[in-house]
């Protein structure tokens, strides 16, 4: 395996602050990761007292994004991957699942937390055959993404942008849709979109918890309606079975997480 490539941005000096929950770190706190601070456990508890679904949740985004991924290698035969928003690495991160099928995978991975960026660097290893590069910036920073990701990735091929639970952190829809298409466009025919987000209109209980959380003082998250989520997708093409409930994606077997859930997600290809 050889070491990943880092891109350093406005983030690579910033200290870790350890007396805010941070999202990044409570995900990885509920998908049963220890890179977390008691601050983040306690908001956690506090989070799953209100709404015990949050777990659920994020691990079945966890394996909607699998699921993608291994779809996008072993059927589309997509070898490019531009994960934005890459959180702390757990499980199955992006170039593991891409990798195991398709060793000569390239992936980079964005993210502006100076925590998931320490840990991306003892962590996200490629094979001698592929490559994983590491980029310090934010999805509001489209450009310098691009850039930045250009030095591993060719984008003259095709290549899979995956937005996994980044676009709530955007408040403005409007914005949020201009920079998934300023993305997009950057990107060729054959390409595609992977986004999963939390969803408003589904479940109260949820809701209510994520209202108390964003106003903890930790960065918010937006909640988005599922009309919402599938204007992500809007000039591509959607597959089957469109945007829908995380589980209902796809789903490998019946298993008791099959049930629907507050978060939904979709595929989609670039004509």
């Amino acid at each position: 395996m050889s070491d990943p490539a880092t891109t350093p941005g406005p983030a690579a000096h910033q200290k870790i602050d350890t007396s805010v929950p941070h999202s990044a770190r409570i995900w990885n706190y509920w998908l049963g990761g220890k890179d977390n601070y008691p601050v983040d456990e306690e908001a956690g508890d506090a989070y799953t007292a209100v709404f015990p679904g949050i777990v659920t949740i994020a691990r079945s985004s966890r394996a909607f994004l699998r699921r993608n991924i291994t779809y996008l290698v072993s059927e589309a035969g997509i070898r490019q991957f531009l994960d934005i928003g890459t959180g702390l690495p757990t499980a199955d991160n992006t170039h593991e699942v891409a990798q195991r099928i398709a060793p000569e995978s390239r992936i980079v991975y964005v993210d502006n937390d100076p925590m998931v960026l320490a840990h991306a660097r003892a962590l996200l290893y490629s094979t001698p055959e592929g490559a994983t590069a590491y980029v310090d910036s934010s999805v509001l920073d489209p450009e310098r993404v691009l850039a930045a990701a250009a030095k591993t990735l060719d984008f003259s091929r095709p290549t899979a942008l995956i937005l996994s639970n980044i676009l709530g952190h955007i408040a403005d829809h409007d914005q949020a849709r201009s920079i998934v298409t300023r993305l997009m466009d950057a990107l060729p025919s054959g390409s595609y979109l992977s986004v999963n987000d939390g969803s408003r209109g589904v479940d109260p209980g949820f809701e209510q918890a994520q209202d108390g959380y964003n106003k903890s003082g930790a960065i918010p998250y937006n909640l988005r309606t599922v009309d919402e989520i599938t204007s992500f997708f809007d000039g591509l093409e959607l597959l089957e079975p469109g945007v829908v409930s995380v589980p209902l994606w796809r789903p490998e077997a019946e298993t008791p997480d099959s049930a629907p859930v507050a978060e939904h997600g979709g595929l989609a290809r670039k004509p």
